[in-house]
């Protein structure tokens, strides 16, 4: 598996389509070595501030996402 050292430099849209929520970013993206003490994943790096952004941006998409949902599929039980 290839692994990558993502650093998020900019939030620049959100939007939902069909169940799937796109966030276009400026992003650094630089291959990961993998090290023997750690497993190899990907590592998203994202600022404090892009995190609380980020954050209330998801949770505005998905209210908006409920919306479009039946009354009787909001309540969270499947």
């Amino acid at each position: 598996m290839k692994t990558y050292d993502i650093e998020v430099q900019r939030l620049k849209a959100m939007r939902h389509d069909k169940g799937r929520i796109d966030v276009a970013v400026d992003a650094l993206v630089l291959p990961r070595a993998a090290r023997d003490d750690q497993e190899g994943s990907t590592v998203l790096h994202l600022p404090v501030e892009h995190a609380r952004t980020l954050l209330m941006l998801l949770k505005q998409q998905i209210g908006e996402l409920d919306k479009l949902n039946p009354r009787s599929r909001r309540s969270g039980r499947c």
